[in-house]
């Protein structure tokens, strides 16, 4: 049996076959490209859960182009910014709530002050651009 492993710190892949993977612990943004190695073969249908902890709005959007992301606050209130059409939209979420971000579809948030979330990724191919 293994011991408890916290979400905030080693984030898990879930895989093909159903499988369920602690990852090590993020250390920056190369931690990423390891990541993307690490799973390759589960390409477009593996997912990153991980949670975060945010005290100020994200400096930058990303953007899931091959599957949608599932954003779950567990904590404070989160306004997730998404861009659809050349448009904005906001979705504030608080505690038990959850939005989803569509496969292609720039998105960001705005934290007043502070929040946690859990989110369920597509994260191959993931992009980001300064805000």
């Amino acid at each position: 049996m293994s011991s408890p492993k916290r979400l905030d710190q080693n984030w898990v892949h879930l895989g093909l076959g159903a499988t369920a993977e602690a990852q090590p612990p993020f250390d920056g943004m190369e931690w990423y490209e390891a990541y993307g190695e690490r799973t390759a073969n589960d390409g477009a249908e593996g997912r990153l859960v991980s949670m975060h902890t945010f005290s100020g709005d994200w400096d930058s959007w990303e953007m899931h182009p091959v599957g949608a992301e599932m954003v779950l606050c567990t904590e404070g209130l989160i306004e997730l910014v998404q861009e659809m059409d050349g448009r904005e939209q906001t979705i504030t979420l608080g505690p038990g709530e959850y939005a989803v971000n569509p496969p292609g579809v720039w998105h960001t948030a705005n934290v007043a002050k502070t929040a946690t979330a859990v989110f369920i990724t597509a994260g191959e191919g993931t992009e980001h651009r300064p805000r």
